[in-house]
């Protein structure tokens, strides 16, 4: 992956370019970040006016609609907060104290939380979202194995290694070489439908390691449907979070 930098209107807006396996080049904007995908296999030639192309591109959207870019708030966490996951609302027990690191423990409906009181502010709000999407996947996890397990039988007979929930905010999902499937933790809040297809996306990988048009039709034979998930995706994912 190369970083590089957008200025539109005097901001600065980073951009990620990715080199892969694929067939056709695409841009995508998010909160964070503007995300190239081009093919590895075309000349350099091509390449920079592919990715000329697609920051051209991102640049007329960004003019057209400024706020698409504007980071989503950070969720702010007190003693005695509710949180919804799926169909199961969790009470949140935070205590602060002095003391070098913190942690999170989950008894029944409750999730109580110790932090650290010599973190700054916004140190805290973190260790209290990472320590939340920590515990409650770790409660989710074999729920996740069940559905990958069931999924991956009814659709693509492939061995699957070791399967992880990670609470990453750069992608929905992921599958390594070996096997290894990671789920992002954010999608305990999307619908469950939503969720099979980020695992429906991660199996086809095990046949189709790039997102050639066979790939694409693995996925849509699973899932006729898919671009409707991905649509949700789009509208609601920035709400997906700890």
């Amino acid at each position: 992956m190369r970083r590089e930098v957008l200025e539109v209107n005097g901001t600065a807006y980073p951009v990620n370019i990715h080199f892969e396996n694929r067939d056709n080049s695409t841009v995508s904007i998010r909160k964070k970040s503007i995300n190239i995908r081009v093919p590895i296999s075309i000349n350099r030639e091509q390449m920079f006016k592919e990715i000329i192309k697609m920051k051209a591109w991102a640049k007329e959207k960004i003019l057209e609609e400024p706020d698409r870019f504007k980071e989503a708030q950070k969720k702010t966490y007190k003693r005695g907060d509710e949180l919804k996951i799926g169909d199961k609302l969790y009470k949140l027990d935070i205590d602060f104290r002095d003391k070098e690191s913190s942690s999170a423990r989950i008894t029944g409906d409750s999730v109580s939380l110790v932090i650290s009181s010599n973190l700054s502010e916004e140190l805290k709000n973190k260790h209290i979202s990472t320590l939340l999407s920590r515990c409650i996947a770790r409660q989710r996890l074999p729920a996740l194995h069940k559905r990958i397990n069931e999924l991956n039988q009814d659709h693509f007979n492939k061995k699957v290694n070791k399967i992880f929930f990670k609470y990453n905010r750069s992608n929905w999902g992921s599958c390594s070489e070996s096997g290894n499937i990671n789920i992002s933790t954010r999608l305990l809040f999307a619908p469950d439908d939503v969720l099979d297809y980020i695992c429906i996306h991660e199996l086809a990988h095990l046949i189709e390691p790039n997102h050639s048009e066979n790939y694409w039709r693995l996925v849509e034979k699973a899932m006729p449907n898919y671009k409707e998930k991905e649509q949700w995706l789009k509208d609601n994912g920035d709400n997906c979070v700890f």
